[in-house]
């Protein structure tokens, strides 16, 4: 993906936490709901979303950046990504 725009990346990344992390396709997920503080992945999943980051967009996201800190709700992952 050459440019970057809030929602495609929003909507990639959804899909992919929606499908392949929490493994319920059904699942309503909010843009600013808890993703690991409300148990719906554990921290583990980070290293699964950080390469799925890496290999889709092309944004490597650093270890201290990979905390339930930064990286708790959706917005805050699309906002990460979209600072490259």
């Amino acid at each position: 993906m050459s440019s970057l725009d809030a929602a495609t990346v929003r909507d990639h990344v959804r899909t992919y936490i929606i499908h392949e992390l929490i493994r319920d396709p059904d699942y309503d997920l909010e843009d600013n709901e808890g993703i690991i503080t409300g148990g719906l992945m554990d921290s583990f999943a980070l290293a699964d979303l950080a390469v799925f980051v890496e290999q889709t967009f092309g944004v490597y996201i650093p270890d201290p950046d990979l905390t339930v800190d930064k990286m708790d709700t959706l917005n805050q992952i699309v906002a990460r990504i979209l600072r490259g």
